[in-house]
């Protein structure tokens, strides 16, 4: 593959949630990285994007590391983890999908004798793919989707009155979803510089005693699929960054004060010395030295 193609990297817990992003992709290849982790790259139709598909395992741990590997290997634009999540709020429905504003790790604190002390970590949502997710949705039928906070934890909760679903309750109020990978891929992403990331979780129980029963009906299934319908059209709406006539992804241009970009430019000397910048990209102000050799 060409270095300089667009690449979105689309990362998976579980081989439900693998295969509803797969199915959505074309002319698929398998990648191997040096440490052994495998992808699949495939076109998404109608876009620029080759998508490089993962299954990393259950985890936030096993996520945080092996994203940081798939993206100083890959080097993508954006990320995406796509899954299925617990429900925390009344409103939602088996099959509804949240697309993250914000991930939060809710293990984070101190327990002293007055009780737990939280120290919470959050990432945000890139505002990239957040808007792109909110203008994405509006022409998406057959999802209800909910722009929310999502809460992570290395903990899969099936009781509505468990102390775990009271603390996110309390400390972590407007999360409407809870999972177990978002805050490693979040993390890892931040650590990369700038990418954009964003994790999307289909609804496939409600973090209450009837999570077996609606996952042996299929609802797994059904939330990983909408999950995999929201982030394809999340991917149509955010194109890739436009490439430089060399091949090179482009750096955005700052606003005003910026300086030339490309073109030519001139120092000015006591003989009226130039210095020719054309062909060249520049941003802010150029200091130098003129030296003259007799």
């Amino acid at each position: 593959m060409p270095e300089t193609e667009p690449i979105a990297v689309v990362l998976t817990a579980l081989p439900v949630e693998y295969d509803a992003v797969r199915a959505l992709l074309e002319s698929l290849d398998e990648v191997v990285l040096d440490d052994g982790t495998r992808l699949e790259q495939g076109r998404l139709s109608g876009t620029g994007w080759t998508v490089a598909l993962a299954e990393l395992g259950e985890g936030a741990l096993t996520t945080a590391a092996l994203t940081t590997r798939i993206v100083s290997e890959l080097t993508p634009e954006c990320l995406l983890f796509v899954g299925v999540a617990g429900g925390l709020k009344d409103d939602l429905r088996l099959g509804d999908v949240v697309v993250g504003t914000k991930v939060y790790a809710v293990h984070g604190g101190k327990q002293t004798p007055e009780g737990f002390l939280a120290r919470p970590e959050s990432w945000h949502g890139s505002h990239r793919l957040v808007q792109a997710a909110r203008s994405a949705l509006r022409d998406l039928d057959g999802v209800r989707a909910h722009r929310k906070p999502i809460a992570c934890g290395d903990v899969v909760l099936a009781d509505e009155r468990s102390a775990v679903r009271d603390h996110i309750r309390r400390t972590y109020n407007d999360a409407y979803a809870i999972e177990m990978e978002g805050s490693g891929a979040s993390h890892a992403a931040h650590l990369g510089g700038r990418l954009d990331a964003l994790v999307i979780r289909g609804i496939s129980d409600l973090a209450d005693a009837g999570k077996g029963a609606a996952d042996a009906e299929g609802s797994q299934e059904l939330a990983a699929g909408q999950a995999a319908k929201v982030a394809v059209a999340v991917l149509r709406k955010h194109a890739p960054r436009p490439r430089s006539t060399s091949g090179t992804q482009e750096e955005p241009r700052p606003g005003s004060g910026a300086g030339a970009g490309a073109g030519s430019g001139s120092g000015s000397g006591s003989g009226g010395d130039t210095i020719n910048f054309q062909g060249g990209t520049y941003y802010g102000p150029v200091v130098g030295k003129i030296t003259r050799h007799n």
